[in-house]
């Protein structure tokens, strides 16, 4: 008997090394077959520990645009061709583009080179209006794609909504390193919160102050850290002062991975309280909240999107809806005036993960759409 040869991979990505973006970076990390990795953009611009794919400076787009030109082209269709050598030359059997504006733009690079394509939508990529027209509603990505991936059942029928086939949609929600994040004990911890993530719209940060303020109204001694950055961290920050929150309220911004872990670690439950934003905008399924899970921490959240999938209510948490900052409010009093219950939720939600959304079970998953897509 011999074994099937493993498929040679490239992954595309904008960033691949974006502190929120863990999941891609685990993707580059532990898929078997990753062979290269194209970054800097929807259509990269950079190979990743190589070449850059366009000139520099203006004596290097001026030859770019001069190169375009006699190639009958534009300077974004040069690049496409120039990304289509580098997946020629690595012998790229699939592409995995990270982001459904990346799958996009890697249309036409993959059908130069002959290989396939695989999308993985996370979030703002599924749902944003005008991220979904610029993109001409992912008709031709549709088409194309062998396999679109999906992190929340939400996500899942909002693709089909936009035209997608059904068959073509998998769902594989992102994982947690249990490794990563030794077991808590949340009955033993203060009555202290934490929330990571970005500062921006779909994850309401102004809300959950809202909500820990009513904490605060009636459980003086709760505390509250709101890890991460991002464009809402300045009037965040400018709120907390003034509601004279500054002792009651921790913003330390981005934070490695292993001090959050020991964040983790001291805190009564995890909050966050994600709403669907103005835009359109959504979660997929927050990878913090598994990580929160793995770390045996319970999780006080809105019912948004992928959470509402992980996150069995009164099991492992306690979930709101979205903008009821009240009953948010509500269910955090609740851990804090009892311990024991965020202890038994916290230990739930550990083994909730664990059996349910392992990284390496993700990690297997999306392997296994790749080389299904590279043999078809």
């Amino acid at each position: 008997m011999t074994n099937t040869p493993l498929p040679r991979i490239a992954i595309a990505t904008p960033k691949a090394d974006a502190y929120s973006e863990t999941f891609i970076a685990a993707h580059i990390q532990r898929i078997p077959g990753v062979v290269r990795v194209l970054v800097e953009g929807n259509l990269p611009r950079q190979v990743l520990n190589g070449p850059r794919l366009i000139r520099a400076g203006r004596t290097g787009r001026a030859l770019d645009l001069a190169e375009a030109v006699a190639h009958g082209t534009t300077v974004e269709g040069l690049i496409a061709r120039r990304v289509a050598r580098v997946l020629r030359r690595d012998r790229i059997d699939v592409v995995l583009a990270e982001y459904g504006d990346t799958g996009n733009a890697m249309l036409e690079p993959c059908r130069r080179a002959g290989c396939a394509l695989v999308v993985h939508f996370f979030g703002y990529d599924a749902h944003r209006g005008d991220v979904i027209a610029a993109n001409n509603g992912y008709k031709q990505v549709f088409a194309q794609a062998k396999a679109l991936v999906v992190v929340s059942r939400a996500m899942e029928e909002q693709l089909v909504r936009l035209g997608a086939p059904r068959e073509k949609v998998v769902y594989n929600s992102c994982g947690a390193d249990v490794q990563r994040f030794s077991a808590a004990r949340p009955a033993d911890a203060p009555p202290h919160f934490l929330a990571v993530g970005r500062f921006v719209d779909k994850k309401a940060p102004h809300l959950l102050l809202e909500a820990f303020r009513q904490v605060l109204a009636q459980r003086p001694q709760a505390r509250l850290t709101m890890v991460g950055k991002g464009p809402l961290w300045e009037s965040c920050a400018g709120l907390v002062k003034a509601l004279g929150l500054q002792e009651q309220v921790s913003l330390p911004g981005v934070l490695a991975p292993e001090a959050i872990a020991e964040r983790l670690r001291k805190s009564r439950a995890f909050v966050q309280h994600s709403v669907l934003a103005h835009n359109g905008d959504s979660e997929g399924t927050p990878v913090a909240i598994l990580e929160a899970m793995a770390a045996g921490v319970p999780v006080v959240a809105t019912a948004h999107a992928g959470i509402a999938d992980v996150v069995p209510q009164g099991e492992c948490g306690l979930l709101c809806a979205e903008h009821d900052v009240s009953a948010m409010a509500a269910h955090m009093i609740a851990l804090v005036d009892d311990p024991q219950r965020a202890g038994a939720m916290g230990s739930a939600a550990r083994a909730h993960v664990e059996a349910h959304y392992r990284m390496e079970t993700s990690i297997d998953v999306l392997h296994a759409v790749l080389m299904r897509a590279a043999a078809q």
